[in-house]
């Protein structure tokens, strides 16, 4: 019983992480399905939009503003406002001036812009890590003291509901919204789809706003999963969704939310039964033998040459 406990403590740590990497790791997806490019900035994105929340939440301390969904819905509001629009200005000045160029040189660009960002934030708020309040404290427990005291938090209930919420948004708008079905139609041919009036800049600008968005929504969860910020906080967990989108299936929305789970759950478990320090060891081998043997991750489709 204490074996299966600890097991279940391990699978809900992990897929409490793997939600959040799979939220983030829409936004590489959605980008590299529309213009086949990958938005390394986006890890600072999400940074900014943790960022933005802690300084949403410290001004209504400051105005003795306590009750706790009008901080949560008001923090939220404005990550996903100043994320959103941080995610519109990459699209316009590093992405669409190149455009249809080499991809070496978006890439680039892309990289360019994260630098860009990270430093801005050093500047602006200090390299040292920033607390963010515990909002939603609690839990419940299972098991005794005798065995092993198994406990999902209340933020790990948020977070899971939150994740399903977003994601069955997402899924609806796609498939049902007249913006999704153009954003369905730019992926498959972009060229097509501008030929039929599709006004294929706003759509792709309108991709890396949603992809923002939800990155926003991420950074105010993880920010008070794990209780702090700081400038490097975007690189790692981006690197991390970059991981999850690829090994999912970069360009499949369903294989970046497989992915962050997998990524998730094999870095718990490598934590909680080997080392921590062997999270990332385990996390990057496993994406290697996915790409030895699937290139195209595990729900991507291989691409089909126009000719």
């Amino acid at each position: 019983m204490q074996d299966l406990l600890y097991f279940f403590q391990q699978l809900i740590n992990g897929l409490t992480i793997g939600s959040t990497y799979a939220l983030i790791a829409i936004g590489y997806t959605m980008v590299y399905g529309i213009i086949g490019m990958i938005n390394f900035a986006h890890g600072e994105v999400y940074m900014i939009g943790a960022y933005t929340a802690l300084i949403a939440i410290t001004g209504l301390a400051t105005l003795g503003i306590a009750w706790l969904p009008l901080v949560l819905i008001v923090a939220l509001i404005c990550a996903v406002i100043v994320s959103s629009s941080m995610g519109w200005a990459v699209e316009r000045v590093a992405y669409r001036p190149v455009r249809g160029r080499h991809r070496l040189i978006p890439l680039i660009s892309a990289i360019g812009m994260s630098i860009f960002l990270q430093n801005y934030v050093h500047l602006a708020q200090g390299s040292r890590n920033i607390g963010f309040p515990a909002l939603i404290e609690g839990g419940f427990q299972f098991g005794s003291e005798d065995t092993f005291p198994m406990s999902i938090s209340y933020i790990q209930i948020t977070i899971f509901i939150t994740t399903l919420i977003c994601m069955t948004a997402l899924s609806l708008f796609i498939s049902r919204s007249r913006i999704g079905r153009a954003c369905r139609a730019v992926s498959q041919d972009l060229g097509m789809a501008n030929l039929l009036g599709i006004d294929t800049n706003r759509i792709i600008s309108a991709t890396f706003v949603i992809g923002a968005s939800l990155a926003a929504v991420a950074g105010l969860l993880l920010g008070m999963y794990y209780g702090s910020v700081d400038p490097l906080f975007g690189f790692i967990a981006g690197l991390k969704a970059f991981t999850a989108a690829v090994l999912g299936g970069i360009g499949s929305i369903p294989g970046a939310m497989l992915g962050g789970l997998i990524l998730g759950v094999a870095e718990s478990m490598t934590s909680g039964y080997l080392s921590g320090e062997y999270k990332d060891v385990v996390s990057f081998s496993l994406l290697i033998l996915i790409l030895l043997f699937k290139p195209t991750g595990l729900l991507g489709k291989p691409e089909v040459e126009k000719i």
